[in-house]
């Protein structure tokens, strides 16, 4: 039997897929909250990567190769998804049926359509699915939000969301990658999308967007590099850039507000020394003392995720990253690509069921579009 939100027991929690971020991030994030999870079982397709899993996670995980068997025999509490893209959609609506809560990987679905459809299972089943957007969750991110949320720094005026990373040729050889139906769209997607969902939780709504993409060096069906404007509802001004092509290797933000410049860079993950605050000329500086990140550091990471996510299970309230919060992420990618594509602004809320970037990321344009095999 499931245990039901509220309950102090322990929650059984499954993973499904135990490749590399399972192994690497989601394991140690478990046995870090080991006083509230335990991990009753572990699903992957590749038997030798399940038993190899097995031997480090521990004899009590029961292994298995199929999702609907797991889920029929285990009936955990939380599944845990770190598989390809492509597989998020039908495993996230599988595990919500059968009474589990759910943490998934990014992107949580391949389209705005396939988010919906997860949303009507939510309903159904009156479980959450979540998806990791770990950047939200280190101490210096949650300072950060505040100050800003709270106009302690001034109104925000201008922002830069960059993600310059570097990834070969060999990379994109692994068959799944850098196409629309399995990955679901380049570096847009799949790279860039931590950086500007925290860039959102910092601004809120955002209101228009203009962009470009292009595809500059890999032989992929997606693009290797994105540019946007974005005007948010608060009037700030922001540049998104989404690149697999850069040598120089950072992830950073930088929001400029009336009294102050907050800056964040790190590469996959950031601490609170990951952050600056530049005071503008007219604020005393014991006003700018008070904006130091605050004592207690939590790094960025799947552990303070989860612990979020427990907090939530334990009281039966939504999780921070799901519903409402997620979507809006899901629909900035896609509205990304429609004006990049489309070579047109794009609204916020304008993309909905009979906008074919609705139904998928490429919106089925002629020059991105995957192309039919003879």
């Amino acid at each position: 039997m499931s245990v039901t939100p509220g309950s102090p027991a322990r929650r059984r929690v499954a993973v499904v897929g135990t490749g590399a971020i399972v192994s690497g991030s989601h394991l140690p994030a478990l046995r870090a909250h080991s006083g509230r999870v335990e991990l009753v079982a572990a699903v992957d397709v590749d038997q030798e990567r399940l038993d190899a899993f097995r031997e480090v996670a521990g004899d009590q995980v029961a292994g298995y190769t199929s999702v609907d068997a797991m889920l029929d025999a285990v009936r955990p509490d939380l599944v845990l998804i770190g598989t390809p893209p492509s597989l998020h959609r039908e495993q996230t609506v599988a595990a919500l049926k059968a009474g589990a809560w759910v943490l998934c990987e990014k992107p949580l679905t391949l389209s705005l359509a396939e988010y919906d459809q997860i949303a009507a299972a939510e309903e159904a089943s009156g479980g959450y699915a979540s998806v990791v957007f770990q950047h939200r969750y280190g101490s210096g991110a949650v300072h950060a939000r505040e100050l800003i949320t709270s106009g302690e720094l001034g109104a925000p005026l201008v922002a830069h969301c960059q993600t310059t990373w570097h990834r070969d040729a060999a990379y994109y050889a692994v068959p799944w990658r850098g196409k629309w139906a399995s990955e679901g769209g380049g570096p847009t997607m799949g790279h860039g999308i931590h950086q500007y969902d925290l860039l959102l939780h910092l601004l809120g709504e955002w209101e228009e967007i203009r962009a470009m993409a292009a595809r500059l060096v890999h032989d992929t069906e997606s693009e290797d590099v994105s540019t946007a404007l974005v005007r948010f509802r608060n009037g700030a001004l922001a540049t998104v850039v989404n690149s697999v092509l850069s040598p120089d290797e950072v992830s950073r933000i930088r929001i400029d507000c009336a009294d102050a410049t907050v800056e964040l860079t790190h590469l996959y993950g950031h601490s609170n020394d990951s952050w600056a605050y530049t005071p503008a000329p007219h604020v005393a500086s014991e006003r700018a003392t008070a904006w130091r990140t605050p004592a207690t550091d939590v790094p960025s990471s799947h552990t303070a995720q989860l612990g979020a996510l427990l907090d939530a299970y334990d009281t039966g309230t939504r999780p921070p990253g799901s519903g409402h919060d997620a979507r809006a992420t899901l629909e900035f990618a896609a509205a990304l690509y429609k004006a990049a594509f489309t070579g047109r602004s794009v609204h916020a809320g304008e993309i909905g069921p009979g906008d074919p970037f609705y139904e998928a990321m490429h919106g089925e344009y002629p020059d991105w579009a995957p192309k039919e095999q003879a």
